[in-house]
């Protein structure tokens, strides 16, 4: 898994961007990050989803079993490709952007992963930490 790092951006926003390559074509990939049986098998309990543009979400993250539901919206929506969630109250943004694996194999997929919160530095490392956890669990599932 390849880790890019954002420069510091100014009033606390932070984004932590990861690469993830998966060894599974992309339209196995896209119900673990849009659908509510995939979401919840290694990323989040799914109280709402409604999978289209504008549809509310509200997820409870698997690691942090004592955690509120963090809510928001489906903020972009391009079936197979990338979906977006922003929440409210400082939970921020994540986007997942799927592609074909390198050299455009279609039996392997990249997934890009932005997240952009507000928070200290310190939040920033431990999400880097948390999503790297997050598709470990990810990459067993789909083996």
């Amino acid at each position: 898994m390849d880790v890019a790092h954002a420069p510091h951006a100014p009033h606390g926003t932070r984004t932590v961007r990861q690469v993830v390559h998966l060894p599974r074509p992309e339209e196995d990939v896209w119900p673990a990050l849009a659908a509510r049986h995939g979401l919840r098998s290694w990323l989040a309990a799914v109280d709402v989803l409604e999978p289209r543009l504008g549809g509310a979400v509200a997820l409870r993250w698997l690691d942090d079993p004592a955690g509120a539901a963090v809510t928001g919206t489906v903020t972009a929506w391009d079936v197979e490709r990338v979906v977006e969630y922003t929440f409210t109250g400082g939970a921020g943004r994540v986007r997942f952007h799927l592609e074909p694996g390198e050299h455009g194999d279609r039996a392997a997929t990249v997934l890009r992963l932005t997240h952009t919160f507000d928070g200290p530095e310190a939040l920033r490392e431990d999400q880097e930490a948390a999503w790297r956890v997050r598709f470990d669990r990810l990459s067993a599932v789909l083996l």
